[in-house]
């Protein structure tokens, strides 16, 4: 039985090593189905999503849910570290390792104690192992208790580098495209055709470092944006509607550069769709209704940009929107990022353009008697 013990304590070592390294270090998606990192950000994220989804004010779910990412990373890691120190545990249980103690019995939570102080290299002394079996699973766990910290402490820069790296360029498409973002928007102030293009260039290598960092670390996409009308998934929708509409039919635009960013950005959309486990989702209400493209088309035609129209134009727009609108609305119901809007109907102001102060200016600028007061009907 006690041999048993052990054998479970190497299982669980071995399972917990393997998906940190997986998790951690390997620069690439896994395929496997059944991991426990997989398992532990879908089972959290289902907690903390249910009680999201019941707060309608929007700045108020977009902080609870913010928490979510940072917190998480913290608590698999300590999940990670608890497994290990639990597993060396067993293993010197299991085997029966004499240890140097002051009483005669020796319980599971003295052997708990020791792999402890061992693993966090605290070297207190007090309990040590007699036998060279034990003392080489002291050495081994410490060295790998040593090697978890550094990996740990590497592993945390890279992903916020990532995070600021994504949020840079979904800050600067803010004066672009509006908050939200929109890709009727984004060509009214794109510039002229020459300046699209290297936006659209611009783009593509966004979606390509966007496609690799969340391959390797999917729990970036858990990071939300540091504004409520930002996000990582309306950035690369928006860049696809925008490709979508200059491969359909904008005269005189970048075809073969919306078409190459088109390409790496559904790819992004496709890859992380798929990792989530997420199949493409019908959306319950067209984004792009036929009233709503006559609304477009004419407001790109004051800013000087003719969208074709007819039958074949508008058939080729709709193929090319089956081709990533079903992945990304996944995506949006499950990570509760909301999917930009085609073109702003209502003027709203941009996210650089707003501030506490100046709500704050213009309230105090409000005449008094413009004001609205409760009625004081106490008599």
């Amino acid at each position: 039985m006690t041999y048993f013990i052990a054998v479970l304590g190497f299982m669980l070592l071995s399972m917990v090593l393997s998906d940190a390294f997986e998790t951690i270090i390997l620069p690439r998606h896994v395929t496997r189905r059944f991991r426990f990192a997989r398992v532990f950000y879908r089972f959290t994220w289902r907690l903390r999503s249910v009680v999201g989804r019941w707060i309608p004010d929007d700045k108020r779910r977009e902080s609870y849910l913010s928490i979510f990412g940072p917190l998480s990373l913290l608590l698999l890691l300590g999940v990670w570290a608890t497994g290990l120190v639990v597993g060396f545990a067993m293993m010197d249980w299991g085997l029966g390792t004499p240890l140097n103690v002051a009483s005669g019995s020796v319980r599971f939570s003295t052997y708990l104690y020791m792999s402890g102080t061992t693993f966090f290299t605290l070297g207190l002394g007090d309990v040590t192992p007699l036998e060279s079996l034990g003392r080489v699973l002291v050495v081994v766990e410490a060295g790998i208790g040593f090697g978890f910290l550094a990996a740990v402490l590497s592993y945390l820069p890279i992903l916020y580098q990532a995070f600021s790296r994504r949020e840079v360029s979904i800050s600067l498409l803010d004066a672009r495209a509006g908050s939200p973002a929109s890709a009727g928007e984004l060509l009214r102030h794109g510039g002229d055709m020459a300046e699209l293009g290297q936006l659209l260039s611009d783009w593509k290598r966004w979606s390509a470092e966007l496609l690799e960092s969340h391959l390797s670390y999917p729990v970036l996409a858990y990071f939300r944006s540091q504004h409520t009308n930002q996000s990582w998934l309306a950035a690369l929708t928006t860049i696809l509607d925008t490709c979508a509409l200059v491969m359909a039919g904008v005269s005189g635009g970048p075809t073969r550069q919306a078409q190459l960013t088109f390409a790496i950005a559904r790819h992004a959309a496709v890859d992380l769709a798929q990792i989530f486990i997420k199949s493409p989702r019908a959306l319950a209400l067209d984004r792009l209704p036929p009233s709503s493209l006559t609304a477009l088309r004419n407001m790109l035609a004051q800013a000087g940009f003719t969208l074709q129209e007819g039958v074949a134009a508008e058939q080729k727009l709709r193929e090319l929107r089956q081709m990533y609108e079903p992945h990304v609305q996944a995506l949006s119901e499950y990570l509760l990022m909301d999917l930009p809007p085609w073109f702003c109907v209502t003027h709203m102001p941009d996210s650089w353009q707003t501030s506490p102060w100046e709500k704050l200016i213009k309230e105090i600028a409000t005449p008094t008697h413009s004001r609205h007061y409760p009625m004081d009907t106490s008599g």
